[in-house]
């Protein structure tokens, strides 16, 4: 698979949303392979790593985001569903649960029905080791800050506003991962 080859199909125009796609996903693939290296007791497939990284947010273009130069139609909380549903249709359904399940530290079906997310309702939590690694690898990169890494308390806080599930899930992550 040509994650690029993808991600061109579908942001064909160079501009500033494909330039903030690239650099954050290429951040996140980044951080991602080095906790891949760091632990090679976990196995990770840093092919998949990589792919699934850089195709992660494909679906922000659909989304009505102008900060960062999304003129959808859709909330920006609907990025990751909207994106697993263009991989699925691409045929990469590995890669779609990524997309799916990357947001917040991943969202149960109770945290979505308790926020009333304009989301499907299922369980979007990682669940594979490459799903929890690159959910946790893009909690240190946002799209409006392209050149700095977040730290740990910063990556909390912004993880905070989606339920205290996804706090203790990313808590444990930074025990595993870090």
């Amino acid at each position: 698979m040509n994650a690029l080859a993808i991600i061109n199909k579908y942001y064909s125009e160079e501009n500033e949303l494909k330039h903030i796609l690239l650099t954050h996903s290429r951040s996140v693939a980044d951080k991602a392979l080095q906790i891949a290296v760091k632990h090679p007791e976990l196995h990770l497939d840093t092919g998949f790593l990589e792919e699934a990284a850089l195709l992660h947010d494909i679906g922000i273009f659909m989304t009505d985001a102008s900060g960062i130069q999304c003129f959808g139609t859709h909330p920006y909380i609907c990025h990751g569903y909207l994106g697993s549903e263009l991989l699925m249709k691409e045929g990469y359904p590995r890669h779609a649960l990524v997309c799916e399940r990357h947001t917040g530290a991943g969202m149960s079906l109770q945290s979505i029905i308790e926020q009333d997310l304009p989301i499907p309702h299922r369980d979007m939590v990682p669940v594979s080791m490459e799903e929890q690694v690159i959910c946790f690898a893009d909690k240190f990169f946002s799209k409006t800050h392209l050149d700095r890494e977040k730290s740990v308390e910063k990556a909390l806080k912004s993880i905070s506003r989606y339920g205290e599930d996804g706090v203790i899930r990313f808590k444990h992550w930074c025990e595993c991962f870090l």
